[in-house]
């Protein structure tokens, strides 16, 4: 079957004539009539089978006829990245070469301003993702009552991408009698909720079995033995250096090892540049650019650029990580072996993503992918391991033993001291004096008016015994210094023998009892 075959107009026919295209794909070949019929499409079909086309080329036969309005675009295309978008703005301006259709592309990392002067002067196609899109309208600055074909593309993307609540929402804005297209590679239980509620009577069109990769790519693992990032970088230069690699995409999970690998390529003087989605717009639309003008050997990409890519000519693909989504792999793989063309895909495979690996394996409906024979590389280049007990951050501990080894100390002087003078120090009568006659801290701090005191070691108060004495006998009680003998201290019961009476116990009556009673 031939294009002409499909009821599209002479403009149309001659646009892809010029483009080289002839026969329409198995997804063109089945979609293209039904769209042009009216009706709602679900195609399902694998990467770089031609969806691109399945929905634009009906889109621009039907808006061939008809004016668009400021603000209320005729058609809309919902993409779940920015890459995709453009590319499908890409194939429009391709196809519609000979149409009057203004188109508008909303997407982020673009003035605002000039998007809006576009949607003011009225579109007939606009080709968004849905985050830029909301924000157009929550502005005021878009309507999407009139819009009458839409198109969801790569609809399971969307999905994994938590568009579902944005999806739902602008589907709630526009016309209950819009004809609705989706087009996705594979097509998960998830979705059908959405089909269920937003398609009338779908035409399901489904050419080859979901998550199927194709033919004329050429599928290999390399087993690293250990979940060593180094060691796949360096596995991963071997591939490259190996293998005829005219140009190829890198895929990584995360967008900082996105950022490693690139740094790690480029230093090792590979040809390499990276995009995701953290990267400016501007840095990103450049380098695609040169990668699909051969200016770039090496792209190092994030899943950004696993959905829609469409670079003619990749003739290797690298998973430099398994990719969490089975479904993704089908992608990643599909930038290469495109339109018939023999591709190649390599894929690294630690002993951490067994469970990953398996579901891929799953997925495609293999029992194991073929090994790369890499010989003695992983022995040769191991990891030097550090030694036990080193720090990651600073240097390795030294375990080196101490020496044991007595060092050579003088003698210690075991001589017995002379103590007589300390002795005869004690026996002065006057040091006793001469250390109570030493004022404290707290003394020297008074002022120098104050009344000196008096040399004289004080007196020691009496206790309540020798107060005793002296009421008793009317005598006065001895000094310590002057007996040279030691006071009781008070409290301290006496000695037998002390013929002392104690006051206020046994014989004795208080005052207040002998008082009369009135």
């Amino acid at each position: 079957m031939r294009f002409e075959d499909l009821g599209l107009e002479p403009k149309i026919l001659k646009a892809l004539a010029e483009a080289g295209y002839e026969t329409p794909t198995p997804i063109q070949e089945k979609a293209i009539p039904e769209a042009l019929a009216g009706r709602d499409v679900l195609g399902i079909a694998q990467t770089g089978t031609g969806k691109t086309a399945g929905f634009t080329l009906p889109m621009i036969h039907r808006l061939s006829k008809g004016r668009s309005k400021a603000r209320m675009p005729r058609s809309l295309v919902l993409c779940p990245t920015r890459e995709l978008a453009a590319q499908v703005a890409e194939s429009f301006e391709k196809y519609g070469k000979y149409h009057k259709l203004s188109m508008a592309l909303l997407i982020g990392g673009v003035s605002f301003t000039e998007q809006d002067m576009k949607l003011t002067r009225g579109v007939d196609v606009l080709i968004a993702t849905p985050g830029r899109l909301i924000d157009h309208f929550e502005r005021g600055k878009l309507l999407l009552t009139g819009v009458e074909v839409m198109v969801v593309d790569e609809a399971d993307r969307m999905l994994d991408m938590g568009f579902i609540p944005d999806i739902e929402k602008i589907f709630k804005l526009t016309p209950f009698t819009r004809q609705t297209l989706f087009f996705s590679a594979t097509m998960p239980a998830e979705i059908q909720r959405i089909t269920d509620q937003f398609l009338s009577a779908p035409a399901r069109i489904e050419v080859s079995r979901p998550a199927t990769t194709a033919e004329t790519i050429t599928q290999k693992i390399v087993r690293v033995p250990a979940r060593d990032d180094k060691l796949k970088r360096a596995a991963l230069r071997k591939l490259i250096d190996n293998d005829d690699v005219q140009n190829g995409i890198v895929f990584c999970n995360r967008k900082t090892n996105v950022d490693i690998v690139a740094k790690s390529l480029q230093r090792h003087g590979y040809d390499a540049r990276p995009i995701h989605g953290d990267l400016a717009q501007s840095f990103r639309t450049e380098t695609l650019d040169m990668f699909r003008a051969g200016k770039l050997k090496l792209l190092i990409a994030s899943d950004v650029a696993a959905r829609g890519l469409d670079v003619p000519a990749v003739s290797h693909v690298f998973n430099f990580d398994v990719p969490i989504h089975a479904d993704d792999y089908v992608h990643r793989i599909g930038r290469t072996g495109r339109a018939g063309r023999p591709g190649a895909a390599f894929m690294l495979v630690t002993p951490a993503d067994s469970k990953a690996y398996e579901s891929v394996l799953k997925t495609i409906g293999a029992d194991a992918i073929e090994e790369a024979d890499f010989g003695d590389f992983f022995e040769q280049n191991q990891p030097e391991r550090k030694p036990r007990g080193a720090s990651r951050k600073g240097p390795a501990r030294d375990t080196t033993p101490r020496d044991t080894t007595p060092r050579d100390t003088p003698p210690r002087d075991t001589t017995p001291r002379d103590t007589s003078a300390k002795d005869a120090t004690q026996d002065k009568p006057d040091d006793k004096e001469e250390k109570t006659a030493r004022p404290s801290r707290k003394r020297a701090a008074r002022t120098s008016d104050e009344p000196a005191k008096s040399t004289e070691a004080p007196a020691r108060k009496a206790s309540s015994d020798d107060q005793t004495d002296q009421n008793s006998s009317g005598g006065t009680v001895a000094s310590a210094e002057d007996t040279g003998k030691r006071t009781p201290s008070r409290g301290r019961s006496k000695k037998k023998g002390d013929d002392d009476s104690v006051v206020g116990m046994g014989d004795h009556t208080p005052a207040f009892l002998l008082r009369a009673a009135f």
